[in-house]
């Protein structure tokens, strides 16, 4: 079965930037696009980047992410990332990455099309 697993986050000051990762335990990764989503404390869980596999090669983001947020993966590492620079306290959350089972990016807010979650990683930005 296939696991994920996020890394990368951690407590950072306004306009700093850090990178997530989210590894897998299977190439099968490269079958599939993967999602990025937050929760912030109080808040419900939100969509912030996609990625589609290498061969389509579409990239889409939230409104709040477009800009500073990069979406990417390296197949060979069986791993995606998230970059994000000029980072504000309103993006503290746990971050996730999941696996859609949806190619073409269509349905990428919709949580019921994931089917792989990761455990989630704490990003705190303050001062």
């Amino acid at each position: 079965q296939l696991q994920l697993v996020e890394h990368g986050g951690g407590l950072v000051q306004p306009g700093e930037s850090l990178t997530l990762s989210c590894a897998a335990n299977e190439s099968t990764l490269e079958y599939y696009a993967i999602g990025w989503f937050r929760q912030a404390p109080g808040k419900e869980r939100e969509g912030v980047a996609w990625i589609s596999t290498l061969d389509r090669g579409t990239t889409i983001y939230s409104d709040s992410a477009k800009g500073r947020f990069t979406s990417s993966r390296d197949n060979a590492k069986n791993t995606g990332y998230l970059q994000m620079t000029n980072l504000k306290p309103e993006d503290t959350a746990i971050y996730y990455c999941a696996t859609d089972l949806f190619a073409d990016g269509s349905r990428w807010l919709r949580e019921d099309g994931y089917e792989y979650w990761g455990q989630g990683t704490q990003v705190t930005v303050s001062t």
